[in-house]
């Protein structure tokens, strides 16, 4: 089911790519701002134009950013909170999905700078470096979730694989590959701080971030654009593709493992559970990372070709999507451990950890009756008449 889906998803952006790329030479091509180099003026293609006054950017974008503001702020505090004050035990699954919420909320608090950008007319007005750690923490929270999942979909098999293997060992390995995971976001998105990444567009009256590239040399476009090719292609294939095949195998093995007869226990209930995990895996990779990721590279690999791109608002939308995944992610905690679901329960509910202790002591000590489909206490008295 996985694979099919992101085969058929990978073939219909492959067809857009060849749908929106028009070879062209001349000024104006894509959506990049052309400089004169004589006269230092800006040459702006009516695409642009339309793009960034159009209700695609001025209306609905922000009302997606305000969405994942809305959600994924307290969807993502709820998840630290209950991971760092409520759960008892530090396993795994419990340290990549910490990771994962930490990533979503340090993303998310930047949106109302992103929300307020788009609804004054794509009018950046917080300065370069503002914009370049607004970008910075958008393809951080990108490639941070993704490699987190991974890790969550290998945990999820490992688990189900190896149920004897010892809790300490994996617990250091998974707080080991988590460090090595921030290091290498931190890392990895330093390109981005070494590149322009406003434009002032003098005849909008506006200043963009990030959502055009300013071409000084039009005879050779590749100059002004090949540190964000380059990036964007090692990081699509490093950070993306790689990852994706792994979820992909990962679930693969693990239906694979639920169907076999030498799996013990409630098999039914524990394959349908996996089964909605990977569902919400593969939702968030088809609507957040590959049209994205996708059109990353169809985006600089015309720009590189100085071929015309006309579906440029689609790849601006597509980025957009992304943000989702912040949205997303929380559904991928609740489904990947019970103990995570407990405690959003009794949180929501207000109980403190003291009741939940005591509840838990209480129901223990009680015996369930199939005759009278009640519980009883060791003395025989009956408890509750409902399970």
């Amino acid at each position: 089911m996985a694979v099919h889906a992101s085969c058929w998803t990978l073939l219909f952006f492959v067809c857009v790519v060849f749908a929106l790329a028009e070879p062209g030479k001349g000024k104006g091509r894509g959506m990049p701002i052309l400089q004169d180099k004589e006269t230092g003026k800006l040459l702006i293609h009516q695409i642009t134009t339309d793009t960034l006054k159009s209700g695609l950017t001025t209306i609905f974008l922000p009302i997606i950013y305000i969405i994942v503001l809305v959600v994924g702020l307290p969807t993502n505090a709820m998840a630290i909170y209950v991971l760092l004050f409520r759960s008892k035990k530090i396993n795994p699954a419990a340290i990549y999905m910490g990771n994962l919420a930490l990533a979503d909320l340090m993303f998310v608090i930047w949106m109302p700078l992103k929300i307020a950008y788009h609804l004054k007319g794509n009018d950046w007005t917080f300065g370069e470096g503002m914009c370049k750690v607004l970008v910075g923490f958008f393809y951080g929270n990108m490639y941070c979730s993704i490699l987190f999942i991974t890790c969550l979909s290998i945990q999820r098999y490992w688990v189900c694989a190896h149920p004897l293997s010892q809790q300490r060992k994996n617990t250091k390995f998974a707080i080991i590959v988590s460090v090595c995971i921030w290091v290498f976001i931190w890392v990895s998105t330093t390109p981005l701080y070494l590149y322009q990444q406003t434009v002032p567009i003098p005849d909008l009256n506006i200043t963009t971030c990030h959502d055009v590239n300013l071409i000084k040399n039009v005879d050779n476009m590749f100059l002004d654009v090949q540190l964000p090719y380059y990036y964007f292609m090692v990081m699509a294939g490093l950070v993306f593709f790689i990852p994706m095949l792994v979820i992909i195998a990962t679930y693969i093995l693990l239906l694979r493992l639920l169907g076999s007869p030498t799996v013990e226990g409630n098999a039914g209930k524990t394959r349908q559970r996996a089964v909605v995990l990977i569902v919400t895996v593969l939702i968030t990779f088809l609507v957040c990372f590959i049209p994205s990721n996708v059109m990353l590279v169809v985006h600089y690999t015309l720009l590189r070709n100085g071929s015309a791109n006309n579906g440029y608002g689609f790849y601006i939308l597509t980025l957009c999507l992304t943000s989702l995944n912040s949205c997303l992610d929380p559904f991928i905690y609740y489904y990947v451990s019970d103990e995570f679901r407990e405690h959003v329960k009794n949180t929501l509910l207000c109980r403190s950890s003291r009741t939940v202790e005591r509840m838990r002591v209480s129901f223990s000590s009680m015996k369930y009756s199939k005759k009278t489909k009640a519980y009883t206490s060791s003395t025989g008295n009956t408890e509750s008449s409902n399970c």
